[in-house]
């Protein structure tokens, strides 16, 4: 068993180790989009924080903190930077679903005994997979997407072997970090970057004949009973959008914390003694713009909660956690994303003024992102996830309708 990395640390905690860091994620926001990943200042606070860590089972040196937790603590670090909320969201999440599907002897090697862990991933299957005796599997491909591939030391994909989806992780060694994430609209310091693997060599037991889109949880897995918790016998796509709604979310924040400054510093034309602040415009903006912000993360809390209780009547036997349960939750996800969208873009963004609008202003920086955010949710997973509810509903079958483009 890993030694734990901090005892006696708490939920409320760690939450708070987050917001504190605000101040220095804000002034590193330009660094981060210059360097295309979040700098190694940045890197060495969450590991000192803890942040890596939080889903991560204490046998293996870890909180087990519950998805509630991270998600705030996503919203968090969004609201200082969203490209450093998105890659280490991307980054700390995967541990959550290594832990689910693979095996003892798996996980304790890919923890060995300091239990870093920390994984890029992409869920589409790319590449392919051979068989390289009975104990090795030969992987070759170039993974894109791979936010959080700076600081990862593994990669857990998808690729394919003789058509059959194939779920495997790979540690660093075995990969190397494209220099490709460049040119993006937004998000630009998430390190997206491609990953390449040239005939790399990996144990068999870190592969699974599964998909990330249908893990194999009803009545429980082999983490939940590795380590006593539901939590690693959940499913995973509805998980996913709640990585992404938190960002949004912290996103959103992070553009009325701006959308403040910008009214209290702008004095009127005719009035200089007096901002935008006083008039009572900009004051509803702002209001009902929280006003939104605040029921979308209210959705995520509660959804984040009843993620982990399907978790729970799935392991006890209650109710099975179903594809049906998850994309109910997923869609739940997806709509807080959407609401802190449509207040960012159509009243934050909209009537800040167009100077916020030019290169190197933070409010068009957060727009940048969080457009970014909806053209990778929008079109491509929003309406097969509408289609795929309505046809649970109607008691039709929605496992034709694909989640990914």
């Amino acid at each position: 068993m890993t030694a734990a990395p901090e005892t006696g640390l708490t939920e409320r905690e760690i939450i708070e180790r987050a917001a504190a860091l605000r101040p220095a994620l804000l002034a590193r926001q330009a660094e981060t989009e210059r360097l295309t990943h979040y700098p190694e200042d940045t890197h060495d606070d969450f590991l000192k924080a803890g942040f890596y860590r939080i889903l991560q089972p204490r046998r293996y040196g870890g909180h087990e903190f519950g998805l509630p937790v991270f998600y705030r603590v996503v919203v968090e670090i969004a609201r200082g930077c969203p490209s450093t909320g998105w890659a280490l969201s991307l980054t700390a999440a995967h541990v959550l679903q290594a832990c689910t599907v693979f095996d003892e002897k798996a996980q304790d090697e890919l923890f060995g005994t300091d239990g870093d862990f920390r994984a890029a991933s992409t869920v589409a299957p790319v590449g392919i997979a051979q068989p390289d005796g009975t104990d090795h599997v030969i992987l070759d491909g170039t993974w894109p997407y791979s936010s959080g591939a700076p600081y990862s030391t593994h990669y857990l994909g998808q690729t394919l072997r003789a058509g059959t989806p194939v779920l495997f992780v790979a540690p660093r060694s075995a990969w190397t970090v494209l220099d490709d994430w460049r040119g993006a609209l937004g998000l630009r310091g998430t390190g997206s970057n491609s990953i390449r693997m040239d005939q790399a060599r990996v144990p068999a037991h870190f592969t699974r004949e599964t998909s990330l889109l249908d893990l194999p949880v009803e009545g429980g897995s082999v983490g939940s009973e590795l380590h006593g918790n539901p939590m690693y016998a959940g499913r995973a796509p509805s998980f996913f959008h709640g990585e992404l709604a938190a960002v949004m979310i912290g996103t959103a924040y992070a553009a009325a914390d701006e959308y403040a400054r910008i009214v209290a510093a702008r004095p009127l034309l005719l009035e200089p003694d007096r901002t935008r602040a006083d008039l009572h415009d900009y004051q509803r903006h702002l209001g009902e713009a929280l006003g939104v912000i605040h029921l979308a993360e209210a959705a995520l809390r509660q959804t984040a909660e009843d993620w982990m209780e399907a978790c729970r009547r799935n392991v006890s036997g209650e109710a099975p956690f179903t594809a049906v349960e998850d994309n109910r939750l997923a869609l739940t996800f997806l709509n807080a994303g959407r609401m802190a969208w449509d207040v960012l873009q159509g009243i934050l963004f909209r009537t800040a003024g167009s100077r916020h609008a030019r290169d190197g202003e933070r409010m068009q920086r957060y727009f940048r992102d969080a457009a970014t955010y909806w053209t990778h949710v929008g079109p491509g997973m929003y309406e097969p996830l509408l289609r795929r509810v309505g046809c649970d509903t109607l008691g039709l079958p929605s496992e034709h309708i694909a989640l990914i483009p």
